[in-house]
């Protein structure tokens, strides 16, 4: 049994929140410059050139990719072999986004009741998924999150009888109605099956999956590729001021569920789509 402070898991939260909010991730930067290199608009193009040198600025001058630096959204895998010491994980890890925020400078985007609206001025409560997995390592994905993109987010509770298609319209919709609200171009996480609730986590985990790297189910594969190919064809484009790059990636995925039912969810984040990954 391997035993681990929790006091590791704060530091390493704290590191990769200000880190994800100052550089946009490898596979990001790839997508985003190879769409700069196609995009057939020109004011298209100018757009994306322009995210290009903004991201360039906030990596090099160690500030916010964006204003908004988002809910800390943190999954954590505990492997089964590890014995974690010291104190509370959940209250090691909103440490942890309390410190980040804080000495990142980063904006304190949440309120401590949804209704009384008062912010918590630390960005705490992080939002945090947890599962326990085979192993003695902690694996954590921190993927802050921001609401322009995320409130032109949607789930549906489609029949069976909806089949494939139904799927692929319910997606492309959510894409129409976002349309420049959610700062295209734009990652689509999608969920499919399960729960009302596990669709949700699915398509926001789906979010964190690096671009271009597709579902290994055959199918799915062919399904994301070709939910973008008609995403860039509603000519949305980058700023939703018009081109062929209204997504960088469409990733789904998917779940067993009820016979008598097909839950999608439809999580859209922005051209930024935050997300770092370390193991512990």
């Amino acid at each position: 049994m391997r035993e681990l402070d929790v006091s590791n898991i704060t530091t390493a939260v704290k590191e990769m929140v200000i880190s994800a909010n100052y550089h946009l991730s490898p596979d990001m930067k790839k997508a985003l410059d190879d769409n700069a290199l196609s995009e057939k608009s020109p004011l298209g193009k100018s757009i994306l050139t322009q995210l290009q040198k903004n991201l360039e600025i906030a990596d090099t001058d160690k500030i916010p990719i964006c204003q908004d630096t988002g809910m800390a959204v943190v999954f954590i895998k505990v492997g089964q072999e590890v014995h974690l010491v010291g104190g509370s994980v959940t209250d090691a890890i909103n440490e942890g986004v309390r410190q980040g925020y804080t000495e990142g400078y980063l904006r304190k985007s949440v309120v401590g009741d949804p209704l009384i609206r008062e912010n918590t001025k630390d960005n705490t409560p992080a939002v945090i998924h947890f599962e326990i997995v085979p192993g003695d390592k902690v694996e954590i994905t921190c993927a802050p999150k921001g609401f322009g993109s995320e409130n032109m987010s949607k789930i549906y509770m489609l029949k069976p009888a909806d089949g494939e298609e139904g799927v692929k319209n319910a997606i492309l919709q959510t894409v129409k109605d976002a349309g420049p609200n959610a700062c295209p171009p734009m990652v689509v996480g999608v969920g499919i099956g399960g729960t009302f609730e596990k669709c949700a986590i699915m398509a926001k985990q789906a979010l964190t999956r690096p671009a271009g790297e597709h579902s290994d189910i055959p199918y799915i594969k062919d399904m994301e590729e070709e939910m973008l190919e008609r995403i860039n064809a509603t000519g949305i484009g980058p700023g939703g001021l018009g081109g062929s790059t209204t997504a960088l990636a469409v990733n789904i995925n998917t779940y067993a569920t009820h016979i008598a039912g097909l839950p999608v969810a439809v999580n859209i984040c922005c051209h930024v789509n935050r997300h770092i990954s370390r193991t512990l």
